[in-house]
Parts: C-alpha cells; structure tokens; sequence
C-alpha cells in the first residue's frame, strides 16, 4: 500500500514539473 503511494507522490510530482515547465515556456514566449 505504501508502494502505491509512494508511486502516484513520484508521479505528482513529475506533472507538477511538467506543468511548472509549460508555464516557464508560456511567459518566456
């Protein structure tokens, strides 16, 4: 169960990555 979870909190936090970057990319152009 702690696996599980330990997953989905390592992907969260790669899509907030992913979104911090679309945003950086959005106010650079």
């Amino acid at each position: 169960m702690s696996h599980v979870t330990g997953t989905n909190s390592f992907t969260l936090i790669i899509v907030l990555f992913i979104l911090l970057v679309i945003v950086g990319s959005a106010y650079t152009f």
